[in-house]
């Protein structure tokens, strides 16, 4: 059962990173008004808001999202550790 979960966790993690990285490459490329960068918007945006909060633009780069990806690997890694203990 654990197992499990640590694969679940995992595989999420590997979703939501990949997320944010085609939601940078896109946003290079596409219309923010595009259906796709719409719905990737409105999944990612949420989590990277708090963070774009904390720490400020740094000139015209925007590092909100490594951080978000740094925190959720973080996140599942705490997660995994605290679950193959028990």
């Amino acid at each position: 059962m654990i197992d499990a979960l640590i694969v679940v966790l995992r595989w999420l993690e590997q979703i939501l990173v990949l997320l944010v990285l085609v939601k940078i490459i896109l946003s290079y490329f596409m219309s923010p008004y595009h259906p796709l960068r719409v719905a990737l918007d409105k999944i990612v945006e949420p989590l990277l808001a708090p963070i774009r909060r904390v720490v400020p633009l740094v000139g015209m780069f925007d590092f909100s999202p490594l951080i978000l990806i740094i925190l959720v690997q973080l996140i599942v890694s705490l997660l995994i550790g605290i679950l193959s203990r028990l």
